[in-house]
Protein backbone atom coordinates (compact mmCIF):
# COMPACT_ATOMS: atom_id res chain seq x y z
CA UNK A 1 0.00 0.00 0.00
CA UNK A 2 1.36 3.40 -1.04
CA UNK A 3 0.69 6.73 0.66
CA UNK A 4 -0.03 10.19 -0.70
CA UNK A 5 -0.15 13.34 1.44
CA UNK A 6 -2.02 16.50 0.50
CA UNK A 7 -2.43 19.14 3.18
CA UNK A 8 -3.92 17.44 6.23
CA UNK A 9 -5.23 14.47 4.24
CA UNK A 10 -3.23 11.24 4.14
CA UNK A 11 -4.28 8.79 1.42
CA UNK A 12 -3.35 5.12 1.69
CA UNK A 13 -3.76 3.59 -1.75
CA UNK A 14 -3.90 -0.11 -2.68
CA UNK A 15 -3.90 -1.61 -6.18
CA UNK A 16 -4.72 -5.12 -7.43
CA UNK A 17 -1.62 -7.17 -8.16
CA UNK A 18 -2.87 -8.00 -11.66
CA UNK A 19 -5.19 -6.38 -14.22
CA UNK A 20 -8.77 -7.59 -14.20
CA UNK A 21 -9.64 -10.30 -16.75
CA UNK A 22 -12.82 -8.31 -17.38
CA UNK A 23 -11.84 -5.76 -20.02
CA UNK A 24 -12.88 -2.26 -19.02
CA UNK A 25 -12.91 -2.92 -15.26
CA UNK A 26 -10.28 -1.44 -12.94
CA UNK A 27 -10.15 -0.98 -9.17
CA UNK A 28 -8.24 0.74 -6.41
CA UNK A 29 -8.59 0.78 -2.65
CA UNK A 30 -8.50 3.96 -0.56
CA UNK A 31 -8.16 4.69 3.12
CA UNK A 32 -8.25 8.45 3.72
CA UNK A 33 -8.04 10.26 7.03
CA UNK A 34 -9.50 13.78 7.26
CA UNK A 35 -10.82 14.10 3.72
CA UNK A 36 -11.79 17.76 3.48
CA UNK A 37 -13.80 19.20 0.57
CA UNK A 38 -12.03 17.29 -2.20
CA UNK A 39 -13.04 18.49 -5.67
CA UNK A 40 -14.35 15.62 -7.81
CA UNK A 41 -12.77 15.81 -11.26
CA UNK A 42 -14.68 14.23 -14.20
CA UNK A 43 -13.45 10.97 -15.70
CA UNK A 44 -14.61 9.08 -18.82
CA UNK A 45 -15.90 6.06 -16.92
CA UNK A 46 -18.79 5.01 -14.73
CA UNK A 47 -17.57 5.02 -11.13
CA UNK A 48 -18.67 2.75 -8.31
CA UNK A 49 -17.67 3.89 -4.84
CA UNK A 50 -18.10 0.90 -2.50
CA UNK A 51 -17.58 2.16 1.03
CA UNK A 52 -17.18 0.13 4.21
CA UNK A 53 -15.73 0.49 7.68
CA UNK A 54 -16.43 3.06 10.38
CA UNK A 55 -16.20 6.22 8.26
CA UNK A 56 -18.75 7.44 5.73
CA UNK A 57 -17.86 9.57 2.72
CA UNK A 58 -20.17 12.49 1.99
CA UNK A 59 -20.68 14.03 -1.44
CA UNK A 60 -21.94 17.61 -1.58
CA UNK A 61 -23.52 17.97 -5.02
CA UNK A 62 -24.22 21.07 -7.07
CA UNK A 63 -27.94 20.69 -6.40
CA UNK A 64 -27.30 21.12 -2.68
CA UNK A 65 -28.13 17.49 -2.07
CA UNK A 66 -25.79 15.32 -0.03
CA UNK A 67 -25.04 11.69 -0.90
CA UNK A 68 -23.73 9.30 1.73
CA UNK A 69 -22.50 5.75 1.47
CA UNK A 70 -21.86 3.75 -1.70
CA UNK A 71 -22.70 5.49 -4.95
CA UNK A 72 -22.75 5.10 -8.73
CA UNK A 73 -21.60 8.07 -10.81
CA UNK A 74 -21.91 8.51 -14.55
CA UNK A 75 -19.18 9.52 -17.02
CA UNK A 76 -18.23 13.13 -16.44
CA UNK A 77 -19.53 13.19 -12.87
CA UNK A 78 -18.29 16.33 -11.15
CA UNK A 79 -18.43 18.56 -14.23
CA UNK A 80 -18.35 22.22 -13.30
CA UNK A 81 -16.33 21.57 -10.16
CA UNK A 82 -19.38 21.84 -7.92
CA UNK A 83 -19.11 18.38 -6.30
CA UNK A 84 -16.99 17.96 -3.18
CA UNK A 85 -16.18 14.82 -1.18
CA UNK A 86 -15.42 14.84 2.53
CA UNK A 87 -15.32 12.49 5.51
CA UNK A 88 -13.11 11.03 8.21
CA UNK A 89 -11.52 7.58 8.18
CA UNK A 90 -13.01 6.82 4.78
CA UNK A 91 -12.39 3.32 3.41
CA UNK A 92 -13.63 2.25 0.00
CA UNK A 93 -13.06 0.21 -3.11
CA UNK A 94 -13.39 2.49 -6.10
CA UNK A 95 -14.28 0.80 -9.37
CA UNK A 96 -14.00 2.33 -12.80
CA UNK A 97 -16.21 0.74 -15.45
CA UNK A 98 -15.84 1.44 -19.14
CA UNK A 99 -19.20 2.65 -20.45
CA UNK A 100 -19.07 -0.38 -22.78
CA UNK A 101 -19.56 -2.78 -19.84
CA UNK A 102 -21.27 -0.52 -17.31
CA UNK A 103 -24.87 -1.13 -18.40
CA UNK A 104 -24.43 -4.89 -18.08
CA UNK A 105 -22.71 -4.63 -14.68
CA UNK A 106 -25.23 -2.18 -13.25
CA UNK A 107 -28.28 -3.85 -14.74
CA UNK A 108 -29.70 -0.41 -15.51
CA UNK A 109 -29.79 2.18 -18.26
CA UNK A 110 -26.96 4.73 -18.23
CA UNK A 111 -29.00 7.54 -19.76
CA UNK A 112 -29.81 9.01 -16.35
CA UNK A 113 -26.22 8.84 -15.12
CA UNK A 114 -24.47 11.34 -17.39
CA UNK A 115 -22.87 13.87 -15.01
CA UNK A 116 -25.06 12.45 -12.20
CA UNK A 117 -24.76 10.28 -9.10
CA UNK A 118 -27.22 7.88 -7.46
CA UNK A 119 -27.00 5.82 -4.26
CA UNK A 120 -26.05 2.22 -5.00
CA UNK A 121 -29.02 0.92 -3.02
CA UNK A 122 -31.36 2.65 -5.48
CA UNK A 123 -30.00 0.35 -8.18
CA UNK A 124 -29.18 -2.82 -6.26
CA UNK A 125 -31.43 -2.65 -3.21
CA UNK A 126 -30.34 -4.78 -0.25
CA UNK A 127 -27.33 -6.08 -2.16
CA UNK A 128 -25.65 -2.71 -1.54
CA UNK A 129 -25.79 -3.30 2.24
CA UNK A 130 -24.50 -6.86 1.84
CA UNK A 131 -21.55 -5.56 -0.20
CA UNK A 132 -20.68 -3.06 2.52
CA UNK A 133 -20.80 -5.75 5.21
CA UNK A 134 -18.78 -8.24 3.17
CA UNK A 135 -16.03 -5.76 2.32
CA UNK A 136 -15.78 -4.84 5.99
CA UNK A 137 -15.42 -8.51 6.96
CA UNK A 138 -12.60 -9.19 4.48
CA UNK A 139 -9.18 -8.61 6.03
CA UNK A 140 -6.93 -7.71 3.08
CA UNK A 141 -7.18 -5.40 0.09
CA UNK A 142 -6.22 -8.13 -2.36
CA UNK A 143 -9.03 -10.33 -1.08
CA UNK A 144 -11.44 -7.39 -1.33
CA UNK A 145 -10.39 -6.84 -4.94
CA UNK A 146 -10.85 -10.53 -5.76
CA UNK A 147 -14.30 -10.65 -4.16
CA UNK A 148 -15.43 -7.42 -5.86
CA UNK A 149 -14.10 -8.55 -9.23
CA UNK A 150 -15.96 -11.87 -8.98
CA UNK A 151 -19.20 -10.07 -8.09
CA UNK A 152 -18.95 -7.61 -10.97
CA UNK A 153 -17.87 -10.32 -13.44
CA UNK A 154 -20.99 -12.34 -12.65
CA UNK A 155 -23.19 -9.31 -13.18
CA UNK A 156 -21.42 -8.46 -16.43
CA UNK A 157 -21.87 -11.96 -17.83
CA UNK A 158 -25.58 -11.89 -17.00
CA UNK A 159 -26.22 -8.39 -18.37
CA UNK A 160 -27.04 -7.18 -21.89
CA UNK A 161 -24.06 -6.37 -24.14
CA UNK A 162 -23.88 -3.16 -26.13
CA UNK A 163 -24.02 -3.28 -29.91
CA UNK A 164 -20.62 -4.16 -31.44
CA UNK A 165 -20.78 -0.97 -33.51
CA UNK A 166 -21.31 1.13 -30.39
CA UNK A 167 -18.46 -0.62 -28.57
CA UNK A 168 -16.19 -0.06 -31.58
CA UNK A 169 -17.06 3.64 -31.67
CA UNK A 170 -16.24 4.03 -27.96
CA UNK A 171 -12.92 2.20 -28.30
CA UNK A 172 -12.08 4.39 -31.29
CA UNK A 173 -12.72 7.53 -29.22
CA UNK A 174 -10.84 6.25 -26.16
CA UNK A 175 -7.95 4.80 -28.17
CA UNK A 176 -7.41 8.10 -30.00
CA UNK A 177 -7.58 10.01 -26.70
CA UNK A 178 -10.40 12.12 -28.03
CA UNK A 179 -8.84 12.98 -31.39
CA UNK A 180 -11.43 11.07 -33.44
CA UNK A 181 -13.74 13.06 -35.70
CA UNK A 182 -17.20 12.11 -34.50
CA UNK A 183 -18.82 12.77 -37.88
CA UNK A 184 -16.72 9.98 -39.39
CA UNK A 185 -17.70 7.33 -36.85
CA UNK A 186 -21.09 6.49 -38.35
CA UNK A 187 -19.63 6.06 -41.83
CA UNK A 188 -16.89 3.81 -40.47
CA UNK A 189 -19.39 1.42 -38.86
CA UNK A 190 -21.81 1.59 -41.79
CA UNK A 191 -24.67 3.18 -39.83
CA UNK A 192 -26.55 6.42 -40.28
CA UNK A 193 -25.44 9.25 -38.02
CA UNK A 194 -28.86 9.31 -36.36
CA UNK A 195 -28.78 5.60 -35.58
CA UNK A 196 -25.27 5.63 -34.09
CA UNK A 197 -25.92 8.77 -32.02
CA UNK A 198 -29.15 7.29 -30.64
CA UNK A 199 -27.67 3.87 -29.80
CA UNK A 200 -24.48 5.38 -28.37
CA UNK A 201 -26.44 7.72 -26.09
CA UNK A 202 -28.87 5.02 -24.97
CA UNK A 203 -26.30 2.31 -24.34
CA UNK A 204 -23.32 4.31 -23.04
CA UNK A 205 -25.11 7.17 -21.31
CA UNK A 206 -23.60 10.12 -23.19
CA UNK A 207 -23.54 11.35 -26.80
CA UNK A 208 -20.42 10.78 -28.95
CA UNK A 209 -19.45 14.47 -29.08
CA UNK A 210 -19.47 14.74 -25.30
CA UNK A 211 -17.53 11.47 -25.05
CA UNK A 212 -14.82 12.91 -27.30
CA UNK A 213 -14.58 16.10 -25.21
CA UNK A 214 -14.43 14.15 -21.95
CA UNK A 215 -11.74 11.71 -23.12
CA UNK A 216 -9.66 14.57 -24.56
CA UNK A 217 -10.00 16.55 -21.32
CA UNK A 218 -8.99 13.56 -19.19
CA UNK A 219 -5.80 13.03 -21.17
CA UNK A 220 -4.93 16.75 -21.06
CA UNK A 221 -5.70 16.99 -17.34
CA UNK A 222 -3.30 14.22 -16.41
CA UNK A 223 -0.54 15.77 -18.50
CA UNK A 224 -1.08 19.06 -16.67
CA UNK A 225 -0.87 17.25 -13.32
CA UNK A 226 2.38 15.67 -14.51
CA UNK A 227 3.83 19.18 -14.77
CA UNK A 228 3.68 19.80 -18.52
CA UNK A 229 3.14 23.35 -19.76
CA UNK A 230 -0.41 24.25 -20.73
CA UNK A 231 0.65 25.53 -24.16
CA UNK A 232 2.33 22.23 -25.00
CA UNK A 233 -0.56 20.18 -23.66
CA UNK A 234 -3.04 22.18 -25.71
CA UNK A 235 -0.99 21.78 -28.88
CA UNK A 236 -0.53 18.03 -28.48
CA UNK A 237 -3.97 16.96 -27.24
CA UNK A 238 -6.23 18.32 -29.94
CA UNK A 239 -7.12 21.79 -28.68
CA UNK A 240 -7.20 24.74 -31.08
CA UNK A 241 -5.04 26.78 -28.72
CA UNK A 242 -4.29 27.36 -25.03
CA UNK A 243 -7.48 29.40 -24.60
CA UNK A 244 -9.53 26.47 -25.86
CA UNK A 245 -7.89 24.21 -23.27
CA UNK A 246 -8.52 26.82 -20.57
CA UNK A 247 -12.25 26.95 -21.45
CA UNK A 248 -12.58 23.17 -21.42
CA UNK A 249 -10.83 22.84 -18.06
CA UNK A 250 -13.06 25.54 -16.60
CA UNK A 251 -16.16 23.80 -17.98
CA UNK A 252 -15.23 20.42 -16.54
CA UNK A 253 -13.69 21.49 -13.22
CA UNK A 254 -14.59 25.09 -12.45
CA UNK A 255 -10.87 25.80 -12.04
CA UNK A 256 -8.05 27.20 -14.15
CA UNK A 257 -5.53 24.73 -15.63
CA UNK A 258 -2.93 25.85 -13.06
CA UNK A 259 -5.26 25.26 -10.11
CA UNK A 260 -6.69 22.05 -11.51
CA UNK A 261 -3.18 20.62 -11.93
CA UNK A 262 -2.77 20.72 -8.14
CA UNK A 263 -5.90 18.67 -7.45
CA UNK A 264 -5.06 15.60 -5.32
CA UNK A 265 -7.90 13.62 -6.92
CA UNK A 266 -5.88 13.62 -10.15
CA UNK A 267 -2.42 13.36 -8.61
CA UNK A 268 -3.34 10.19 -6.73
CA UNK A 269 -4.26 8.50 -10.02
CA UNK A 270 -0.61 7.66 -10.64
CA UNK A 271 -0.68 5.49 -7.51
CA UNK A 272 -4.15 4.05 -7.93
CA UNK A 273 -4.29 3.50 -11.69
CA UNK A 274 -0.79 3.37 -13.17
CA UNK A 275 -0.90 4.33 -16.82
CA UNK A 276 -3.86 6.66 -16.33
CA UNK A 277 -5.93 7.77 -19.29
CA UNK A 278 -9.41 6.74 -20.36
CA UNK A 279 -10.95 3.42 -19.44
CA UNK A 280 -11.08 1.51 -22.75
Amino acid sequence: MASFVHGEAVWDVACPRRPSPVSGLSMAGFRVRDLDALRMVPHPAVTLLLEFGAGTPVLDCSSGRQQRGSIVAGPGFGSGGAVRASGENVECVQVRLSPVIARAVLGASLTDLDDAVVPLDELWGREASRIRERLGDIASWQDRFAWTEALLARRYEAGPPVDPEVAWAWHRIAGSRGLTRVDALAAEVGWSRKRLWSRFRTQLGLPPKHAVKLVRFDHAAHRLVAGEAAARVAAETGYADQSHLHRDVMTFTGATPANMAREPFLAVDDLAWPGRGATP
